[in-house]
């Protein structure tokens, strides 16, 4: 499985992004999937998963009412739609499979996509 994340950059506070996960996967089975993120001098962290087949969701309190993951199955890609971004976003986000729910222990991590929320 490889996993290839996009879409991160520069934005101000109150902001939004949009970051893409194309996953490359062989045969038809599909994974859940999750994002994480890693901010300068801390421990890498779950923000969001989505299941494969259910599609049940779930969040870190953190960004609760503010990002949103979904996922296209037929094209094997996973989002994360930020809202309302805070300096605190800022971080190395990583999406990463398998990852089903908060307690998650992927095994695949993409290269990591860059996000600066200026205040």
């Amino acid at each position: 499985v490889q996993l290839q994340a996009s879409g991160g950059g520069l934005v101000q506070a109150g902001g939004s992004l949009r970051l893409s996960c194309v996953a490359s996967i062989r045969g038809e089975n599909g994974y859940a999937m999750g994002w994480f993120r890693q901010a300068p001098g801390r421990e890498r962290i779950f923000v969001a998963s989505v299941g494969w087949a259910s599609g049940s969701t779930y969040y870190a309190d953190s960004v609760k009412g503010r990002f949103t993951i979904s996922r296209d199955n037929n094209r094997n890609i996973v989002y994360l739609q930020m809202n309302s971004l805070m300096p605190e976003d800022t971080a190395v986000y990583f999406c990463a499979a398998p990852c089903v729910s908060t307690l998650c222990k992927p095994i695949f991590w993409g290269q990591g996509t860059q996000v600066t929320v200026s205040s």
